[in-house]
């Protein structure tokens, strides 16, 4: 069972996060830390503690936006231990979701915090901890079913090049071919932020990894995977670039 650290300076919305999270079967303990501060050192006794010791910590679910460091600074301190905890970032803003994804966050999970999703999360972090026994392990892979002719397929999310938005259902594109599922766009971007899909526009969310081009041109910018120009907004364009820039090493 998971020993949880949950990090938050708003008390109420921490008390609601350990309710929840104590309320999960998967859940052993989970502790509350109101700062970044209170969250190191209590991360600190667990790493002197080692993974099999009472003081142990296998994952902290981090507030972003807190006084003095923020949760993304406190990620990148965790990123310079051997075995830090692995690390779930829950939090109010949706703008973050690339700098989660640099970080290798296990997940992104939005505030107001629904059962239903922290449990999705809480699956994830059980599987890591206990299928490779190592915290630093990669997320594993997940696949997502989809319909044709009333059979049911199941698509590898690591073969999803983009996908594009449809109202409330989201068409996945792949070389096989695409696929439309009844889920919205905004929940795709939160769930697969940590799988390194980043959202370029309010029709378009992309697999980091499939982009072949990034393409400026007279104020416009675009993206081109698999043979197929996508427009970027400009509210995406600098962050995007910025990440692109930084996975290939620039």
């Amino acid at each position: 069972m998971l020993r949880v650290l949950a990090v938050d300076d708003e008390e109420p919305a921490l008390g609601e996060l350990l309710y929840l999270l104590r309320a999960d079967p998967r859940v052993r303990t989970a502790e509350g830390a109101g700062d970044a501060t209170a969250a190191l050192r209590r991360i600190g006794r667990a790493l002197e503690a080692g993974p099999g010791g009472e003081d142990a910590v296998d994952v902290v679910f981090l507030d972003i936006h807190m006084p003095g460091l923020t949760g993304l600074d406190v990620a990148r301190l965790l990123a310079g231990f051997a075995r830090p905890p692995l690390v779930v970032f829950v939090t109010a803003h949706e703008g973050f979701a690339l700098q989660a994804f640099d970080l290798k966050a296990v997940d992104y999970v939005l505030k107001p915090v629904r059962r239903e999703r922290l449990a999705e999360a809480v699956r994830r972090v059980h599987e890591l901890v206990h299928a490779a026994g190592a915290p630093a392990a990669p997320p594993a892979p997940e696949q997502i079913p989809v319909e044709l002719g009333g059979v049911t397929r199941f698509v590898a999310v690591d073969d999803i090049a983009y996908v594009e938005a449809h109202g409330d259902y989201a068409r996945l594109h792949t070389a096989q071919g695409s696929h439309l599922v009844r889920i919205p766009l905004s929940t795709l971007e939160e769930r697969w932020a940590p799988r390194g899909f980043v959202r370029i526009h309010r029709s378009h969310l992309v697999a980091l990894a499939r982009v072949e081009e990034l393409r400026l041109d007279g104020g416009a910018t675009t993206v081109r995977i698999g043979g197929t120009d996508l427009a970027v907004s400009r509210r995406h364009a600098r962050q995007l670039r910025d990440l692109l820039l930084r996975r290939a090493g620039a």
